[in-house]
């Protein structure tokens, strides 16, 4: 029994090793390729043994250039967009939720379902109807048009989110403060918002990542002045081809405050995944 255990150990240990070297391991290729020159990125067999060298970071964030390929310009547009559309999504989710969680409506579930419908849809389906109105309206490559396009595609998941972190707390709570002379919104802010900070934190992680992400809607609506890194990257040619230590220096940067910010809310995040899971 005991040689059994510890083979059953030995094997579980080296699978998650396996995993965590598969999931590491395309992190650590574009670390590399960050730090190659030219001539060490494009050698057959490929180098996993090199002098490191800072000069594709020097390039893409050191070097004068026009708007189409100044990245410290499309660096400042992600983290605008993507911070001031992870808070309205959140801000009017978690309003939202709690109405829905609190209140008595009539057509409650139909409302949710057509909450929900709203992520039904790719992203390319919405493409054309949205290229057209935003033209119409003078939203196309403008900061506010892009934080509310994103603010209302994140709406939906925060919402459904939310609503099952409110539902799980006892409404006995918010009775109590009530009595207590509390009015509803001071009960919510001093008593509910407390207690689902971890649903919160979990709405914002998946909110930012979605809009710090996003691909299509970003390529299509904007063309110089509202344009994030994604599209921005895809379209970074040299006067050589494919730059491509300088697209894996701006990847990993790009990819450091995702990070950063998953890291100081992890406690929070994981509490936040995991709620509910277990019932007393």
């Amino acid at each position: 029994m005991h040689q059994k255990s510890l083979l059953n150990r030995i094997v579980s240990w080296a699978g998650l090793i396996i995993l965590i070297v598969i999931f590491i391991f395309p992190f650590y290729w574009m670390v590399a390729t960050a730090l190659k020159t030219r001539m060490q990125i494009v050698a057959i067999p490929p180098l996993f043994f090199f002098e490191p060298t800072f000069e594709n970071f020097r390039g893409v964030f050191f070097t004068s250039s026009g708007l189409e390929t100044n990245f410290k310009f499309f660096f400042k547009m992600s983290i605008i967009i993507a911070s001031l559309s992870t808070f309205f999504s959140v801000l009017f989710g978690a309003l939202a939720a709690y109405s829905v969680s609190r209140f008595k409506m009539k057509g409650k579930d139909d409302l949710m379902f057509f909450i929900l419908s709203t992520r039904m849809l790719p992203a390319i389906a919405t493409l054309v109807p949205l290229f057209l109105m935003y033209r119409a309206l003078g939203l196309s490559d403008t900061v506010h048009g892009m934080v509310l396009l994103y603010t209302m595609f994140n709406l939906g998941f925060t919402v459904w989110m939310m609503k099952s972190f409110f539902d799980e707390i006892p409404i006995e709570y918010e009775e109590a403060a009530l009595m207590d002379g509390y009015s509803r919104w001071e009960a919510f802010l001093k008593v509910v918002l407390p207690q689902s900070v971890t649903g919160l934190a979990a709405s914002a992680v998946f909110s930012l990542i979605a809009c710090w992400n996003e691909f299509v809607y970003g390529s299509i609506l904007t063309t110089r002045y509202a344009r994030t890194v994604p599209p921005a990257v895809a379209v970074r040619v040299g006067h050589e081809g494919y730059e491509w230590g300088k697209i894996a220096a701006t990847a990993f940067m790009y990819v450091l405050p995702v990070l950063i910010f998953t890291f100081l809310v992890r406690k929070s995040l994981l509490r936040g995944l995991t709620f509910g899971a277990i019932k007393k």
